[in-house]
């Protein structure tokens, strides 16, 4: 990653435990964001709360991502509702981590007619009554870099927040230590477990409670319960691209989404009009739909930026990159921005599990302990509202989260 803002790393330190310092009301299995998510639920409650993780540091989908808190195009219902109260939790907790949010807002470019018509029904939805439709002009006021002769419309949202993923996740664990006496054990394996009894390679763990955040990792805690589900892997590719030397680095002043996002993200796509714009999209990009992609581009504090990015599905996906894929992606991302000199300067691929069914299951084995995975990509965007759901059902019960 580009930039000094991208390679400073703030370690979360472990912390030895012994005695009856072992003793915890909650123990989360799981230190991705939407373990933190659950630590910072109930660590506002009061409770003693330790996090276990099997890495030294945040290493999956958490900081495999764009750092993109995403509430415009969310499902309309409970995923929607939990992205805008997520949003509002990183607003809450980003200044006080030492979290940079380096940009808010998204603009959808369209394209097409279709597409245009697909955002004005949107923004005549519920969901759509504090986004703002824009003409090309206007669109390129927010980000002067949209190519206006490939514009035919655009829709703005307030409600995005973009934040350096692969800082943030570790800043906002430090806080926690910090600021809320969260526990830290990482690299630390858990084998089983049976409340109050965690057994660890750092030895045995009491917790009243349990919450197993271990995102895709499908066959190490209640691998039968898990398997209930159906779920499967999604392989994602993405890139930074920075501009050479010399080269200018324009500000974006939103992330872009365009044609693509509106077939893909289920706010928009299930709407009646995006019926046609499928249909258009099949004969014009099918390769960009046959590999899942669709854009989004954001940018860091260095000026550089984060594209993607793809979607491909398995048991256990290859960890081999495309380079035909990544060129698809930046040919959506040539053809909407006009930036110049602009090259790849990484590439990666991510994993996070996935469900054909549902957005995110919540699992209960016991009373005591929780199986909490998303499985559509967002838990930056709906993990905070969706914590708060779970700890309060265990503490307060009896509601049941919806999944």
């Amino acid at each position: 990653m580009g930039g000094k803002e991208t390679r400073s790393v703030t370690a979360t330190p472990n912390v030895a435990i012994s005695g009856a310092a072992k003793h915890f009301d909650v123990a989360i299995v799981g230190a991705g964001i939407v373990g933190l998510a659950h630590a910072l639920a109930a660590a506002r409650r009061g409770k003693r709360v330790v996090v276990i993780d099997r890495d030294a540091q945040a290493n999956g989908a958490s900081i495999r991502n764009f750092g993109f808190i995403t509430v415009t195009g969310q499902q309309a219902g409970a995923c929607w509702e939990r992205a805008m109260r997520t949003r509002d939790v990183w607003d809450e907790v980003a200044a006080a981590a030492g979290i940079q949010v380096a940009h808010a807002g998204l603009v959808v470019a369209t394209r097409r007619t279709e597409a245009t018509r697909v955002i004005e029904t949107f923004a005549a939805t519920d969901m759509g009554r504090d986004c703002r439709l824009l003409t090309p002009a206007e669109a390129r006021e927010i980000v002067p870099n949209l190519r206006h002769d490939q514009l035919d419309g655009a829709l703005f949202s307030p409600h995005e927040r973009r934040v350096e993923s692969r800082t943030a996740i570790a800043k906002l664990a430090a806080w926690l230590a910090q600021a809320h006496g969260v526990t830290f054990l990482r690299s630390t394996h858990v084998r089983h477990v049976d409340p109050p009894r965690l057994e660890t390679t750092a030895g045995t763990i009491y917790a009243d409670a349990t919450v197993v955040c271990a995102g895709d990792e499908f066959r190490t805690l209640f691998p039968e319960r898990i398997a209930a589900y159906g779920l499967t892997r999604c392989k994602l590719q993405m890139l930074r691209l920075a501009p050479a030397r010399g080269m200018p680095r324009p500000t974006l002043g939103a992330a872009v989404m365009t044609d693509l996002s509106l077939v893909r993200y289920l706010g928009y796509a299930e709407l009646p009009e995006a019926a046609a714009l499928k249909a258009r999209l099949v004969h014009e990009q099918a390769a960009h739909l046959d590999n899942g992609i669709h854009l989004i581009a954001v940018q860091s504090a260095d000026g550089s930026l984060v594209v993607g990015d793809s979607h491909h599905y398995g048991e256990t996906p290859d960890p081999f990159g495309s380079m035909a894929v990544d060129q698809l992606i930046l040919d959506e991302f040539d053809v909407v921005l006009d930036m110049p000199g602009y090259a790849p300067v990484e590439t990666w691929t991510g994993i996070y599990a996935s469900a054909a069914d549902r957005l995110m299951l919540v699992d209960r084995p016991t009373d005591a302990v929780r199986i909490v995975i998303v499985t559509s990509g967002t838990g930056a965007s709906t993990g905070f509202a969706i914590a708060e759901e779970v700890i309060g059902e265990i503490f307060d019960g009896p509601a049941r989260v919806a999944s």
